[in-house]
Parts: C-alpha cells; structure tokens; sequence
C-alpha cells in the first residue's frame, strides 16, 4: 500500500516536473538571480538529476556523495535537459516499481568522506524527504526563475497567472 501511495505521487508529480522544464526556452539557460545561485540550466538539471538518486536511496542502506559520479550531459539546450530528465524519471520509476516495501523503515543515511551528511532515518522518511520534497521546493525555485526572465509558468496544481478564463 505505500508503495502504491509513492508510485501515484511520483508519476503525478513527474508529469508536473515534466511541464515545468518543457517551458524552459534556451535563452532563459544562463539567467541567475545572484552570484550565489545556480543558473536557470544548471537548476533545471539538478532537478532531473534528483531522479538519479532513487537507485541508491532504494537499493543501498547508505548512499556515499564521495563515490557518486552523475553525467549531467550538456545542459546548454533546454531540450537536453528535458532528455536527461525522461532517462532519469524511468529509471526511477522502475526502481520504486521494484522497491520491497518490507525496506521502507530500515536505516538508511549519506556519507561522504566518512562524514554523516544526511543523518541515520528510515528510508521511507528519506524518500519523502531527500527525493520528493526536495525535488519540490527546487521546482519552486524554478518557477521563480521563469518569472524573472518573463517567461510563463505552467499550472502545476491549477492554473496560474499566465492562464486567461
């Protein structure tokens, strides 16, 4: 049953995620509010790369930053970004489709180099907090970084300013 409660949620939110990074046009790619924070690019693709994790949140019972490799591909073309992201999305989607729910309550935590990153917790708390919550707040992000370059914003939870009844 939780498994099935997961799996409606992330191929609603999928989709969601899907529509906001199709309304990415590639001149909006290298806009950033301030020095301090990643370009429109380079946060759509650590959006899509978010579904990268779900292999090793999943699957191992400590997920270790100092060993993870990601080929984030080139992020110059909104268009590639959105490839990344359909890869990475079924991917995921196979391995909670394949997830043993008798793991969700089993320890689970991130290291690297030996340092506690994400303290120990049970994986169904890492999986609602790590992989989806924090998917959502950066697509939040997001939708600010559209807003700011004059670009339109997709209705993810019902229409939105851009949307004319």
């Amino acid at each position: 049953m939780i498994k099935q409660a997961l799996l409606g949620e992330f191929l609603h939110e999928a989709e969601n995620t899907r529509k906001i990074l199709q309304a990415i046009p590639d001149s909006a790619l290298d806009w950033k509010p301030s020095e301090k924070n990643w370009t429109t690019g380079q946060l759509a693709s650590h959006i899509a790369e978010v579904y990268n994790w779900y292999e090793s949140t999943f699957n191992e019972d400590t997920f270790d930053m100092g060993a993870y490799k990601y080929d984030k591909g080139d992020i110059s073309k909104a268009e590639n970004i959105l490839a990344k992201f359909e890869e990475n999305v079924a991917n995921a989607q196979k391995v909670l489709e394949n997830s043993d729910e008798n793991t969700y309550f089993n320890e689970w935590k991130m290291e690297m180099n030996g340092n506690v990153l994400f303290p120990p917790s049970p994986r169904i708390q890492v999986v609602r907090g790590f992989l989806y919550n924090h998917l959502y707040h950066h697509r939040g992000e997001l939708v600010v970084y559209l807003r700011s370059t004059g670009n339109k914003v997709p209705g993810l939870y019902g229409p939105t300013a851009d949307d004319k009844f």
